[in-house]
């Protein structure tokens, strides 16, 4: 089994993927704060029940080897794409457009913060796999 086939580390992807989408969205956003009648968007929050590209999980499963072990099944999966929201916004300028630049700089700096967690754990994970493998490089 290959180490992107792990539905952990397709998981850690897919989150790293939403986070680059929205991090465009949040962007244009942030361009387009001066233009008439513009609407902010965003993506809606990607949970792992609705994780785009997620892989089937395989029929790889543990084996119960005593009594005291806990048996587990497999999670179903399905393919999903990113949705987008338009944001109606509280203020409004008389010209139609409703980008806050707090809120949206507010929501740049979170998804880089979570960006960053994921990327972290993608890498540490990889790391686990390598220590498991027995190479420490």
């Amino acid at each position: 089994m290959a180490f992107s086939d792990l539905p952990i580390v397709g998981f850690l992807k897919s989150k790293m993927a939403w986070h680059q989408a929205r991090q465009g969205l949040l962007a244009e956003n942030v361009a387009n704060a001066d233009t008439p009648n513009y609407r902010p968007r965003d993506l809606k929050p990607m949970t792992f029940d609705s994780a785009p590209g997620r892989i089937a999980v395989r029929s790889v499963a543990a084996t119960r080897t005593h009594a005291g072990h806990v048996t587990g099944t497999a999670i179903a999966q399905e393919q999903l794409s990113f949705d987008s929201s338009r944001g109606t916004g509280w203020e409004i300028t008389p010209g139609g457009n409703s980008v806050v630049l707090e809120e949206q700089m507010m929501k740049v700096a979170e998804n880089q913060f979570d960006y960053q967690l994921a990327s972290t754990l993608y890498t540490r994970s990889l790391g686990l796999i390598k220590t498991a493998l027995g190479r420490n490089g």
